[in-house]
């Protein structure tokens, strides 16, 4: 079970809860079983958390593996200018040709780290919301168990 479901069993627990009379709205509950679903949400937790460092790993693996294609394609352009440097026009016009490489390489770099860094940041906020809506269900849970308590 997900924390939602979780959450969703301990708010039936509640519904399904006998009243005490003359109590002012005091229930009673299985509180092992409130235990027992607690705990379930402790297990879950780290999970989630396990996803959000997942997703920070292949942000990491993305940007490395851009780095690499724009190493490669910068040793080709080095590689194929220093082939070219036979004759004087020659030389040249592979000068040219590589500062073209390079720099097209460079701006395929940059674009593949943002592409990167966009994808893992929209990843890590989707996980940050979820991780916020448990913990702001698990904070009404735990407030409504106070409140059900202290009556």
């Amino acid at each position: 079970m997900n924390i939602d479901e979780i959450l969703d069993v301990i708010d039936e627990l509640l519904d399904r809860s006998w009243s005490l009379p003359l109590s002012g709205g005091r229930c009673v509950v299985d509180a092992d079983k409130v235990r027992d679903l607690i705990d379930d949400i402790r297990l879950n937790i780290p999970a989630e958390i396990k996803q959000a460092k997942a997703i920070v790993s292949d942000r990491t693996d993305i940007i490395e593996s851009a780095k690499k294609e724009a190493e490669q394609v910068v040793r080709k352009a080095e590689e194929r200018a220093r082939s070219l440097v036979s004759q004087e026009e020659v030389v040249k016009a592979a000068q040219a040709k590589a500062s073209e490489i390079l720099s097209q390489a460079q701006m395929k770099s940059r674009e593949i780290r943002q592409a990167a860094q966009e994808f893992s940041d929209n990843c890590l906020l989707k996980t940050e919301e979820v991780l916020v809506k448990s913990l702001t269900e698990i904070k009404a849970t735990r407030q409504a168990f106070r409140n059900a308590t202290s009556r």
